[in-house]
């Protein structure tokens, strides 16, 4: 080997291994230190819990574009204001309104059986008196497309896909594409109805609602969500060997655009303010329980987290966002427009991430950043690994409303929260303040107050991501 090419090699492979061979320096001991003070300071105090119990009992479900949704909005902006962000200011959304209505179903043959019903977000309403029909069971979606239509048209189609439950919330995935798509696939075979088992892992008597979804070239048919039990008993009638039928009235409808609004609250960065780490939920909620697990805890765990920081004595480099997301529920449309209407300024947003899995401990963290970056994000890792979170990979979803961010190209985190008992309460009218534990809340906001921190603090950038159709 020549000389040069030596020297050339050897400067390779320094290059090569220097992110890792002075990564312990990313950070300077005072940044870490400071750090793990907000991390306990965090864990002490319950800011989180008296902001899910305050907007549970003051404005309790907020449903999009409801009144009780404008009134969340004047809720957050209050809270934000009176907790001393240094800016605080709303952004107006045109959402999408869909009112519930009236609900029932019941078997009519062969034996008789009131069903615990609720409709699926978005579905069109039945005629005045309710539909009845011969029901067809199916076990998933993929199954109902494979039916031939002269086995499915006139009648109702039962989607009964039992969901199980998993720590990370992997086999909601599985299971939701009935929820959204059962009803176009089932009416593209000339169904009049779907009723699905709900997304839920739970054995109890409440009906999971949820977001579905219409296609423009494919008649509309009403669509309901039946709880487990009934799911289960729903089932068990078709073992007799005879036509099940079902009726079902539901008086739910579409009522238009109405005007909501992002909530954002700022702690301004003392170096770099014009760089920012974002930090979100979203403020409405279904309309069954008071959305405290959804997204109530999230809402309290990001705004409790930047009020820690504020109050830490030392204001961080760039500035932390908080955004509380219009209408995720329904069509994440807080968040595309605000991707929208800041698309010149995304290269700004150095990183994001959403609480929008419930209250249970953050155990893992996950990264979405350029390979380089990968060495701060470890060094974040350490000063999470006290409150028994993990390292994650690096293909973090980083929340729903984080998805029109990510696919612009802003580098996202996942801060994983234990999501083995999430969906027993997910939608449901069991979702109520009860359900929040202020201890596993705190963990929360000290896992939000480290990242958040020291991403304000890195010394450098975590580039930009490249997302593939194929990204989830």
């Amino acid at each position: 080997m020549k000389p040069t090419r030596f020297v050339f090699s050897v400067f390779l492979f320094l290059f090569a291994v220097q992110p890792f061979s002075f990564s312990a320096d990313l950070f300077d001991a005072k940044t870490i230190a400071h750090a793990a003070k907000l991390r306990q300071a965090a864990l002490e105090k319950n800011h989180a819990y008296d902001l899910v119990e305050s907007l549970t009992v003051e404005v309790g479900p907020r449903p999009a574009g409801s009144e009780a949704d404008r009134r969340a909005v004047a809720w957050a902006e209050a809270k934000l204001k009176k907790l001393g962000f240094d800016a605080v200011y709303t952004e107006e959304v045109p959402v999408t309104h869909w009112e519930r209505g009236e609900e029932e179903a019941m078997i009519t043959l062969p034996f008789p059986q009131k069903l615990h019903v609720t409709a699926l977000g978005h579905s069109i309403g039945t005629p005045e008196l309710g539909l009845e029909a011969e029901v067809v069971e199916v076990a998933s979606l993929e199954a109902l497309t494979q039916m031939p239509a002269d086995k499915i048209r006139g009648k109702i189609v039962f989607i009964n896909h039992p969901m199980e439950k998993s720590r990370d919330g992997s086999t909601y995935g599985k299971t939701v594409p009935g929820r959204v798509r059962g009803a176009v696939e089932a009416a593209r075979l000339g169904a009049v109805g779907i009723i699905i088992r709900s997304v839920g892992t739970d054995s109890h008597r409440f009906a999971h609602t949820g977001m579905m979804r219409y296609q423009d070239d494919v008649a509309r048919i009403p669509a309901a969500a039946i709880s487990n039990p009934d799911a289960d008993m729903l089932h068990l009638q078709f073992g007799y060997g005879v036509p099940v039928r079902l009726h079902m009235r539901l008086t739910c409808r579409l009522l238009g655009q109405q005007m909501s609004a992002n909530v954002i609250g700022e702690i301004k960065g003392r170096d770099k303010p014009e760089e920012v780490v974002v930090i979100g939920a979203h403020l409405d909620s279904w309309d069954l329980g008071t959305g405290a697990l959804d997204d109530g805890a999230g809402v309290g765990i990001v705004v409790a987290a930047a009020k820690v920081i504020k109050d830490g004595g030392k204001r961080p480099s760039r500035t932390i966002r908080v955004i509380l997301f219009a209408n995720e529920e329904s069509g994440l449309e807080g968040a595309q427009a605000y991707v929208l209407r800041h698309r010149q300024e995304l290269d700004r947003i150095i990183v994001g991430a959403e609480s929008d899995f419930g209250a249970d401990r953050v155990w893992r963290f996950s990264t979405r950043v350029q390979p380089d970056a990968l060495p701060i994000m470890d060094e974040i890792a350490k000063v999470l690994a006290p409150l028994g979170i993990e390292r994650g990979d690096n293909e973090a979803f980083g929340g729903p409303d984080m998805t029109p961010f990510r696919l612009s190209g802003v580098p996202v985190v996942s801060l994983i929260q234990d999501g083995t008992d999430y969906f027993d309460f997910h939608h449901t009218a069991d979702d109520t303040l009860d359900k929040v534990d202020p201890e596993k809340l705190s963990q929360n906001v000290a896992a939000y107050v480290v990242f958040a921190y020291m991403a304000a603090e890195a010394p450098t950038h975590f580039g930009r991501i490249e997302m593939t159709p194929s990204s989830p």
